[in-house]
């Protein structure tokens, strides 16, 4: 199958207003005629699903929390990008559609980033008169922050709790439709495949957490908004439910899954401090704007930090890269991070961390600017370590966090299976190999609000309504695979828990696949996962019974469906032989060590395509060509 981006063509300012009048149209009478089935209730979800159904079509919106409130969008802490260029400091549209592809390595689709970049000025207005309470300067206009990847100001944010402030925004759109009869709200409910009917996506089965019933849902267009896979890693800064079945069901149903390899680690994470975690807790980047990051000058260090003086110090990103500093981009701030650990120069019990210090802050600003600003972040660290980082410094560590691989789009944010749609972070298409801090949201809500109420019109223009019959053999058929499925796993009765694998697992990848990967830690991982996954059938113990709530049970369909996405994962990495933006070969890298892109064969998206059980995914290429950009050896320096 050939992979049709649907870019359009003619300048790339014009592409995405030329597209929208071309898109056909459904009028008003024929919208109420149409089902659409939206999974996952965070930015991306609440936002689609509240929009669609203003739009008048009939919504059924589908999560696996007890209330779309506490989707992980809650969790995005430090902002939103958005071009409004208040600050006057030279941004602009197309300044921020660089900055996100420079940021991803280029190696994403120029047309989906310029697209993100225009509507990232509306969301901000819409945002606003949903009454998400962004930061205010004292003459009343919307302030702004800097991120990493970028030497403007562009970030608008809501102190330290800009996810949750805009999720309360799209959830209260959405509940508006749900008091209105136009969206059927399903919670505690967990996607577990796709229906595809004659080669469409028509439908869905889900199965109750609470009653443990397994049930179809039928409707003429399904839209994923599950978010992404970083949990495969174990440790990470993702809520601990979040997970890849949605998006790994349906790869297994004909979607293409593109980039799996590229994941972002996250700079500004709390240190791991025991074997009995089970997830990591991030520290926003919004706190790079006022934390300076250091470390001692000589190996193993044991001083309190006020006992070494600055002389002894190293602001190793400001010696590295004056030109932006602490604020360069996530990749390179936690790879940096890691090598001066590799040096023997890491803080903390472990020697995994450095200082992120705001002495120099306090004493500019005073505490009580930065409490303003920071203070329920601060408050959040000092509960979880006992430190007082207005007294001492904070200590970070790089963690797994976002993901940028997710199936393959094309332009309408259609994936292979037609009627099947991804958005948000469950998609591939806005960043590249490595996003840009405060990106996700944008990203989410422009999905929601503002691109897909016209795509999934011209889809839908094209189909009669009612084709998603839940009596049609698929829906039974695909129920039936399920049940059989859960069946299988109550029935091993081993002796050892899903956690016990899935840690096993994100062990094995964080050392293979992690910050740094090479020929040789990949293969080996190729060779572990499946003897894991072996393991997984023939030793998993799942206690309880597959009616009624069992929380053992949803976390061994998880697991189960990461070690199958782990091998494509690990296949995906070994066979990009390059370093790009979060995807880093130790074989591919400057003299300096940077990251060594290869343009010349892999200046491409990677999609891979589901061929059976037992069989290797095939590998299919997308090319990348970059009319509007100069490729260029990325530098911060």
């Amino acid at each position: 199958m050939a992979l049709d981006s649907k870019t359009p063509s003619g300048p790339l300012a014009a592409k995405w207003d030329n597209h929208r009048f071309a898109l056909k149209l459904v009028n008003p009478a024929n919208k109420r005629k149409y089902k659409v089935l939206v999974v996952g209730s965070g930015l991306a979800g609440a936002s689609a699903a509240a929009t669609l159904a203003e739009l008048g079509y009939q919504v059924e919106c589908f999560c696996y929390q007890d209330s779309p409130r506490r989707a992980h969008s809650i969790a995005a802490q430090g902002g939103i990008n958005a071009a409004k260029n208040y600050q006057n400091d030279g941004d602009s549209v197309y300044r921020l559609f660089y900055d996100t592809v420079k940021g991803g390595d280029f190696r994403a689709r120029e047309a989906n980033v310029y697209r993100l970049a225009q509507v990232s000025v509306n969301i901000i207005d819409q945002c606003v008169a949903q009454g998400v309470p962004f930061a205010r300067e004292y003459g009343g206009l919307l302030a702004n922050r800097s991120f990493g990847g970028a030497q403007v100001s562009r970030t608008f944010y809501a102190r330290g709790q800009t996810g949750q402030q805009l999720l309360l925004g799209a959830y209260q759109a959405l509940e508006r439709q749900v008091g209105a009869g136009r969206v059927k709200m399903h919670t505690r409910s967990e996607m577990l495949d796709v229906v595809v009917v004659d080669g469409h996506a028509k439908g869905i089965v889900v199965r109750d957490m609470v009653s443990g019933a397994i049930r179809t849902h039928a409707g003429d267009a399904v839209l994923l908004c599950t978010g992404g896979y970083g949990n495969v890693f174990y440790l990470s800064t993702n809520a601990k439910g979040c997970n890849v079945t949605a998006i790994w069901r349906a790869y297994r149903r004909g979607a293409y899954f593109a980039n799996p390899c590229f994941t972002q680690i996250h700079p500004t994470c709390i240190p791991v401090s025991g074997e009995y975690q089970s997830k990591l807790t991030l520290m926003s980047e919004s706190l790079r704007n006022d934390g300076r990051i250091w470390v001692p000058k000589q190996q193993r260090d044991t001083r309190a930090p006020h006992q070494i003086p600055e002389a002894e110090r190293d602001y190793y990103l400001e010696r590295k890269y004056p030109s932006f500093g602490n604020l360069s981009p996530r990749d390179i701030a936690s790879r940096s991070a890691k090598e001066v650990c590799d040096e023997g120069r890491g803080v903390g019990t472990f020697g995994l961390g450095v200082y992120l210090d705001f002495a120099d802050a306090i004493q500019r600003l005073g505490e009580d600017q930065i409490r303003q600003r920071y203070g329920n972040l601060f408050h959040m660290y000092e509960k979880i370590t006992g430190e007082n980082p207005y007294r001492v410094p904070m200590r970070i560590y790089p963690a797994v966090h976002y993901t940028m691989g997710g199936l393959w789009v094309d332009y309408n944010l259609m994936s292979t299976v037609p009627g099947l749609f991804v958005l948000g972070e469950a998609n591939f298409s806005d960043h590249g190999a490595n996003r840009l801090g405060a990106s996700a949201l944008m990203q989410g809500l422009a999905d929601g609000y503002f691109v897909i109420p016209y795509t999934l019109g011209d889809y839908l223009a094209g189909q009669k309504p009612g084709g998603g019959r839940a009596d049609a053999p698929a829906f039974s058929a695909t129920e039936k695979d399920v049940r059989e499925r859960t069946a299988r796993l109550l029935g091993v009765q081993g002796k050892r828990s899903p956690d016990s694998f899935h840690r096993e697992l994100g062990k094995l990848l964080w050392e293979k696949c992690g910050m740094a990967r090479s020929r040789e830690g990949l293969q080996e991982a190729l060779r572990r996962i499946p003897e894991l996954r072996a393991e997984f059938w023939r030793d998993l113990r799942v206690v309880g019974v597959g009616e009624g709530l069992n929380q053992e049970l949803e976390r061994a369909g998880r697991v189960a469906d990461f070690l199958e996405f782990a091998e494509v994962m690990c296949a995906d990495a070994l066979q990009r032989e390059e370093s790009c933006g979060g995807h880093f070969r130790v074989e591919h890298q400057t003299p300096d060590g940077e990251a060594n892109r290869d343009d010349l064969r892999f200046c491409h998206v990677s999609a891979w395509q589901y061929q059976g059980e037992g069989r290797a995914a095939a590998l299919h290429q997308e090319p990348l060509v970059f009319e509007n950009v100069k490729l260029v050896q990325r530098s911060y320096k």
